[in-house]
């Protein structure tokens, strides 16, 4: 395989995997070993990385706390004709990591910013999840306060598309508690644990049946986890104002059975749902 060649000036944002190493790709492995220098996360903790597949390079802290005044540092660096790799601790940068800030900044003075594809926590839990992926949300980390948790829920009651949450198992059954109270027992959830380690564990059910599956045994309430909730599915017989309001004013021109099957058709509901309601408007 012929070994990727870095670009002078160029910030990569480089995939790690996100537990088993054998996830990482060669082309990553090539950029991390050529850059000047690797920007990362925890400067341990992505040495630990470096040193499994012996790469010998330098390294750069850039978190949360530093970021901005980085931003600056790297970008002058990029300007000089360096490359530079852009890591987190684990799966895709500025996914819930570092690195918007610097990505935008460098983006708006014109250097080259280039994706090195690779593992991402939240698409490898939703792959899996067996839940619809045609449509979904990224919410990120929910909040760890139980009353901004649950107004956050409350935000996302009527949400259609499947959602994806990181959260820290130690609070998972405050998390889900939280869920039953204010999007109900019956909401499907999936619960994806320590992904591509060891102690995989990938667990869906209601809300209130995993919520009792958590509680029994404590040993899910450790590592990394995905939540993945079912988005809130829409009642196609659900009669609303509008739907009234079409049905009342073509009542007054034609019989009920012709008025439900036009105002179905309309609405795209079911004309059998209309016929008890136009019936009891008629007789009103």
């Amino acid at each position: 395989m012929t070994q990727t060649q870095v670009d002078a000036s160029t910030l990569y944002i480089v995939a790690t995997p996100i537990g088993n190493l054998g996830d990482i790709s060669q082309r990553a492995l090539d950029i991390l070993t050529q850059v000047d220098v690797i920007a990362c996360e925890d400067t341990r903790y992505t040495q630990r990385l470096l040193s499994a597949f012996s790469i010998k390079n330098k390294t750069m802290s850039m978190h949360d706390h530093n970021e901005r005044q980085r931003q600056e540092q790297i970008a002058a660096l990029l300007q000089e004709g360096k490359s530079i790799a852009l890591v987190s601790d684990a799966g895709t940068p500025l996914i819930s990591d570092p690195g918007f800030h610097l990505v935008r900044h460098c983006r708006q003075l014109g250097l080259n910013v280039t994706p090195v594809p690779g593992a991402c926590a939240a698409i490898t839990a939703l792959s899996c999840a067996g839940l619809p992926t045609d449509r979904f949300t990224f919410e990120g980390f929910l909040p760890s306060k139980s009353g901004a948790r649950q107004a956050k829920l409350a935000e996302l009651t009527n949400e259609p598309r499947t959602m994806v949450f990181y959260d820290a198992p130690r609070r998972a059954i405050d998390t889900i508690e939280d869920v039953v109270s204010v999007l109900g027992g019956e909401r499907y959830l999936v619960i994806a644990r320590e992904l591509t380690k060891t102690f995989e564990t990938i667990h869906s059910d209601t809300a209130e049946k995993l919520l009792a599956w958590l509680q029994q045994d404590p040993n899910q309430l450790k590592g990394e986890m995905v939540l993945i909730i079912e988005g809130h599915k829409v009642d196609p017989d659900a009669i609303s104002p509008q739907i009234i309001d079409t049905l009342k004013l073509l009542l007054e021109e034609l019989a009920p059975k012709k008025a439900c099957a036009i105002a179905a058709k309309i609405h795209g509901v079911k004309k059998n749902a209309l016929y008890d309601l136009a019936l009891s408007i008629k007789g009103s």
